[in-house]
């Protein structure tokens, strides 16, 4: 009985040692927020955004041999000490919201990092709380260029910026004019009445004056907007050879269809960073999505040949969650949360100016960048943003411009309605 009791207590004090152990190196939660527009009119691409993140989680806290990226192969960070956690957060698409959900945020949620906001708008102030904390915002996808321009040390931003984007818009064009005779003379600008749209219209203007396209419609409208008849008639009544466009989410839908109640294209139409990219909403328009064109960093023709373990991220985690695969907005999301989780893991933890200081300054290999890099410049902007230009046939999107990446003839000008 005296040596049952004894290997009892024993087995005891070794189950009480493991427990303890485990206890000692169970893995560290550093939070990271994620704020964006899970309601109202960008509610489908700001849910899109954080399942990116949350995808890009799944790749840094678990073993994941399958995928070649610099994280993936190991089990959390620093030898398995740290995991991320990301704490979801709602602004809306109203900036006085993402204000105050960037604060809580940090101060109650107190959240290492945030990562957004999707709307351009909603990331100005947002990432100004941030910058007077002196805690880290990184950037996706919002691509006003204002943003890298206010000299702010913790704020970082992958996209292409607007500006970026008019240039090669315009270059496409005058490509065009000269090689196949396009004959695109005359521009209009529609744009929802935001910081995104606003510094879209401006830069839209700015690069016109390289070719000298002549601007014949200036469109403003306030977002969320339930009919856009009256801007979409002062558009048809200039009639400009080409369009183009920054709405997002349902505002870009309701434009397209509004267009074709009306019965009138352009020759072309280019669309900002927007709805465009989102497959969701390319769905809901169906043939009616046909032949528009945008700027974008990724799409799944795209990246079968120039982002293959992209490709993998997305089948394994990110489409099961979304249910549809990786847009260029989303991805970007994605491969912020990489970039911060690579600068920790570098920095050996989650020290703020360590980290802030190796974001700035350092590298990263990016297999979700269509350059397979990111590097900032001192102003937060990412250096090795690309972008290409699609167009839509049928939710597929094809690579127009430029020629390195070209993959199709587009039509253009566009069908006409009454002629699809």
């Amino acid at each position: 009985m005296k040596q049952s009791k004894r290997t009892v207590f024993i087995a005891m004090l070794a189950l009480a040692a493991i427990f303890v152990s485990s206890a000692a190196f169970a893995a560290e939660e550093i939070k990271v927020g994620a704020l964006f527009p899970l309601t109202g009119p960008a509610a489908v691409s700001g849910q899109n955004c954080v399942n990116a993140v949350q995808a890009a989680v799944e790749v840094i806290n678990k073993k994941n041999a399958d995928i070649n990226d610099p994280l993936a192969a190991q089990e959390g960070l620093v030898g398995g000490k740290y995991v991320i956690k990301v704490v979801p957060a709602d602004h809306q698409g109203k900036p006085d919201v993402a204000k105050s959900e960037a604060e809580r945020l940090y101060n109650q949620e107190k959240v290492f990092a945030i990562i957004g906001c999707y709307n351009s708008s909603a990331t100005k102030p947002a990432s100004a709380v941030a910058e007077r904390a002196k805690k880290l915002f990184l950037c996706g996808c919002s691509s006003s260029a204002a943003l890298t321009e206010r000299g702010y040390k913790y704020f970082f931003r992958h996209a292409p910026t607007d500006a970026i984007e008019s240039v090669e818009f315009v270059d496409y064009i005058a490509y065009l004019n000269k090689e196949k005779n396009a004959g695109i003379k005359t521009l209009g600008i529609i744009y929802e009445n935001t910081e995104f749209g606003k510094h879209a219209a401006e830069e839209a203007v700015k690069a016109a004056k390289k070719i000298d396209l002549k601007i014949v419609a200036d469109v403003p409208f306030n977002n969320g907007a339930t009919n856009l008849n009256s801007e979409v008639q002062k558009l048809k009544s200039a009639n400009p050879d080409v369009v183009f466009g920054a709405a997002l989410g349902g505002d870009y839908s309701l434009w397209v269809r509004t267009m074709k109640q009306v019965n009138w294209l352009p020759k072309m139409a280019i669309n900002y960073c927007t709805g465009y990219q989102n497959p969701a909403v390319q769905k809901e328009l169906g043939s009616d999505g046909n032949f528009f064109m945008g700027g974008m960093g990724y799409s799944p023709e795209l990246a079968k040949q120039f982002m293959p373990e992209g490709i993998k991220i997305q089948d394994k985690y990110y489409t099961p969650k979304s249910n549809q695969p990786f847009d260029s907005d989303s991805i970007q999301e994605a491969v912020m949360m990489m970039v911060l989780a690579q600068a920790i893991e570098k920095a050996g933890g989650p020290d703020t100016e360590k980290v802030r200081e190796i974001i700035a300054t350092q590298e990263f290999p990016s297999t979700m960048s269509l350059s397979g890099k990111v590097k900032f410049s001192p102003d937060g902007q990412n250096a090795e943003a690309l972008s290409v230009i699609t167009q839509l046939h049928e939710q597929s999107y094809k690579t127009v411009f430029p020629l390195k990446y070209k993959d199709f003839e587009p039509t253009i000008p566009m069908t006409p309605w009454d002629k699809r």
